[in-house]
């Protein structure tokens, strides 16, 4: 798959046409040996690509994304179609009376739906195991996770079967696949991008973000869903590292590369790091369950069990414990902001290690083994509760199991992430390798 910028510049040049462009993504889509697709949307995606094509016919405006094929997560709302969300109890449901407002920005860019991707069951993951619709697997190596909760979106890209995808993030659901699978992801800062028409996981902390197999695609999609163009970053850029517990639990690749990046970047902690990441679970917990709270009384066993057990624990939180961890948020924010004033992009691991095989799902941690599903967000929870917004950005590793870093920023200073990571490739520190086996053909 070529980038969304050449894909778009050929469709506007008229060497290839947007339903030429379709045909060949969906036959790759119907195709996808990763369990990253959940639906094909053939029909869809044919309509509009036709619609692309009759513009250019008539000399009008095709967008900057003019005939690029994309997919979504399976909790974006699709018109005329059910938003499963990752869950089959919901295949037979209502279907969305239009589509999410990201997706109709998208559109009006000149992008083509093509497909809907698989995910944690109500997005409550990091690794794509889904019981319904099977688990995602690491186009990198197959017998690996893709992790999650927006691991179909990630796959989908590594494996070139899209330029572009959207995902979804709570605690880390773009970062982390974007880790695991070796590409660009965004988690924005809050009401940055537009979440109208998804279906929620936890109103405090849900975000959208797109993830990307090259910088330029990233940073011209995020424009696009957020309705206008980031701000670039005048001026030198102040980095800082993170330490404490965000370098206790690392690959030593991503600390190697950390270093590398600001070798004379102080060395900060952000404070209550472990309380920061409880009350991330605890409200993540208490907002899910009470969500799904009488649809769990009405038929337990419509959910997937692996989720249906957390949500049920969290439907039975206290209310005191919620709005004790909401008042700590309050306070955290306030104290991390204040500490991060000085700096543009704050440095850290995202998943702590590479991903973990699908048989054998367990991470070390402080020297033990720990699952996994629940674990591999551990630097990217605390980080969500900040409300800062992050660029999830892969190391430069060849041959090798992607691992990825996070660029954490102000509020607003969304130009300092994109800048610091065109540096970062231009010194070869960070870029995506793509699979061996990843479709990388021309567009006709």
């Amino acid at each position: 798959m070529k980038t969304a910028t050449a894909i778009a510049a050929a469709v506007r040049s008229g060497e290839v046409t947007a339903t030429g462009v379709a045909v060949r993504t969906l036959d790759a889509l119907a195709a996808d040996p990763h369990v990253a697709v959940t639906r094909v949307l053939a029909e869809r995606a044919l309509a509009e690509a036709a619609a692309v094509d009759a513009k250019r016919a008539l000399g009008c405006d095709l967008g900057p994304l003019a005939g690029v094929p994309y997919a979504v997560k399976d909790l974006f709302d699709v018109a005329d179609l059910p938003t499963t969300a990752g869950s089959a109890a919901r295949a037979k449901g209502p279907v969305a009376a239009a589509d999410a407002l990201a997706v109709q920005r998208l559109r009006a860019a000149g992008a083509v739906l093509c497909a809907t991707l698989n995910m944690d069951a109500f997005a409550y993951g990091f690794a794509t195991v889904n019981a319904d619709y099977g688990t995602t697997r690491n186009p990198h190596d197959p017998a690996r996770l893709a992790g999650g909760s927006s691991g179909g979106s990630a796959a989908a890209v590594a494996a070139g079967l899209v330029s572009f995808a959207l995902g979804s993030d709570t605690n880390g659901s773009v970062r982390i696949p974007a880790s695991l699978c070796g590409l660009y992801g965004v988690r924005p800062a809050r009401g940055d991008l537009p979440l109208a028409g998804t279906f929620p996981f936890a109103e405090s902390f849900d975000e959208i973000g797109p993830f990307a197999a090259n910088l330029g695609d990233l940073a011209l999609v995020w424009d696009v869903l957020r309705g206008g163009a980031i701000a670039p970053h005048q001026g030198a850029l102040r980095v800082a590292r993170l330490g404490g517990r965000f370098r206790e639990n690392a690959d030593p690749a991503q600390l190697a590369a950390i270093d590398a990046i600001a070798p004379e970047a102080p060395l900060i902690e952000l404070p209550d790091v472990a309380r920061a990441r409880s009350a991330a679970f605890v409200m993540t917990a208490y907002e899910g369950g009470k969500l799904h709270r009488d649809a769990l009384a009405a038929d337990p066993f419509a959910y997937d069990p692996a989720v249906r057990d957390r949500l049920i624990a969290g439907a039975l939180l206290p209310d005191a414990l919620y709005d004790e961890a909401r008042a700590f948020r309050a306070e955290h924010m306030a104290r991390i902001a204040a500490l991060v004033a000085e700096f543009d992009v704050l440095l850290a691991p995202s998943a702590p290690c590479a991903a973990p095989l699908i048989n054998d799902p367990m991470i070390l941690i402080d020297g033990e083994l720990n699952e996994a599903r629940s674990n591999l967000g551990m630097h990217t929870q605390p980080i969500t509760f900040t409300g800062l917004p992050v660029l999830a950005v892969p190391l430069q590793r060849a041959g090798l199991l992607p691992l990825g870093l996070q660029l954490i920023g102000k509020q607003g200073g969304e130009g300092a992430l994109l800048r610091l990571a065109a540096e970062l490739e231009d010194r070869g520190i960070v870029g995506v390798t793509m699979p061996a086996n990843a479709d990388a053909g021309d567009m006709t």
